[in-house]
């Protein structure tokens, strides 16, 4: 059973956030609205109960008495323990509170109390306080336990993308250590070949890195679409691409596709090229 110490002067009570650590005060607001004795109880364990001569483990221990109040007219102590209230056995403070609190204004209630182990029956009056003040009881709090981090997340970066189906390629930009494992330090991966493509006939496979375009070196996605659009700007019914396959430097032609004066392109937020 834990201890604690309450001030009858209850009617209904808020509570107030507990501190952090174990054995530490939980506090207690309590409304002054209903009946009151003016006297802060415990509850009783074994120990207590051996020590104040009781012959069994009941009842609520007076721990301190409050000048002027209905307790202290009645003839209350320190040390006394209050086992029935108008003839109903006190349990506990909780038990003892809800009497109390249930008791009207101005009734005067008969108590069964031992002090120092004898029986005495004192008399209160109860009444009604001005006001409410905080008290308290300890209470054991369990520890709370730590929050785990929370791993963090890759957001995929968005990557400019231009799209038209005259060559067939779809790319991807490459550096880091994805570029280290293509055996190039900068590149753009060919994720798929469209079938029947410019691309495919000139040899392309999913998984060449394009370095070069008719000698110029691209990094990005979009250096393959500028290229490519420079060259179809011009007479050039070729082009040399210089890729990286298994490691090992190739050069491949691709046949630049006569453009329709009507093709328009269009750019998407994707994370991937396709040309």
């Amino acid at each position: 059973m834990y201890k604690a110490t309450l001030f009858l002067s209850v009617l209904s009570f808020t509570v107030h956030p507990a501190l952090s650590q174990e054995d530490k005060p939980f506090y207690a607001r309590w409304d002054a609205s209903g009946s009151y004795l003016g006297v802060h109880v415990a509850e009783m364990d074994a120990e207590r109960s051996k020590q104040l001569k009781l012959t069994e483990e009941r009842g609520v221990e007076i721990k301190r008495v409050e000048t002027g109040t209905p307790a202290e007219k009645a003839g209350l102590r320190e040390g006394d323990v209050v086992l029935e209230y108008n003839g109903q056995r006190v349990e506990g403070t909780e038990s003892f509170m809800r009497m109390v609190r249930e008791t009207p204004v101005g009734r005067t209630v008969r108590m069964q109390v031992s002090r120092d182990g004898k029986p005495l029956t004192l008399t209160a009056t109860t009444s009604q306080r001005k006001g409410g003040q905080w008290s308290s009881f300890n209470v054991t709090i369990p520890p709370i336990p730590p929050i785990p981090p929370i791993p963090p997340i890759d957001v995929p970066k968005p990557m400019l993308t231009l799209r038209t189906s005259r060559v067939g390629l779809e790319t991807e930009s490459l550096s880091g250590q994805l570029a280290e494992y293509f055996g190039v330090t900068e590149g753009v991966l060919v994720r798929s070949v469209d079938r029947d493509s410019p691309a495919e006939k000139a040899g392309v496979k999913a998984g060449d890195v394009i370095t070069k375009i008719d000698g110029r070196r691209v990094t990005r996605t979009r250096d393959v679409s500028d290229e490519l659009r420079s060259d179809w700007g011009s007479d050039k019914k070729t082009v040399p691409l210089q890729v990286v396959r298994n490691r090992k430097d190739m050069t491949l032609n691709l046949e630049l596709p006569e453009r329709a004066r009507s093709e328009k392109k269009r750019t998407f937020p994707v994370d991937h090229q396709r040309l």
